[in-house]
């Protein structure tokens, strides 16, 4: 089982940049394929980022293509989402995910992982 503990969101402003990671602990990392996730008050958890357990592929939202960049450190145990150029359609608490496998596919279904953190705050403000 893996704990995961999310941190940088906060408030920026439109056209501005923010760096989430996820801190991962409890299991071997690498033995999971990692993955972000977003939610807002009115919508279902959206699929932001996923990435393969050695970091060497990846599948974004189409939204976010030019402008996230999801990597992951396995000695560190952690996953980064990297966003830039911030849109107020952005604001919503993200999630880091866990899912136990190592065989990569694009799992971009909420229902798909297994652990989840409590979420970060991010707010764009236009």
């Amino acid at each position: 089982q893996v704990q995961l503990v999310e941190s940088g969101g906060g408030l920026v402003q439109a056209g501005g940049s923010l760096r989430l990671s996820c801190l991962a602990s409890g299991s071997t990392f690498s033995d999971y394929i990692m993955g972000w996730f977003r939610q807002t008050a009115m919508k279902h958890r959206e699929f932001v980022a996923t990435i393969s357990w050695s970091g060497g592929n990846w599948y974004l939202i189409d939204s976010g293509k030019d402008r996230f960049f999801i990597s992951r450190d396995n000695a560190k145990n952690t996953v980064t989402l990297e966003m830039y150029n911030l849109k107020s359609e952005d604001t919503a608490v993200y999630y880091c995910a866990a899912k136990s496998t190592r065989s990569w596919d694009r799992y971009d279904g909420a229902h798909e992982y297994d652990y989840w953190g409590q979420g970060t705050q991010v707010t764009v403000s236009s």
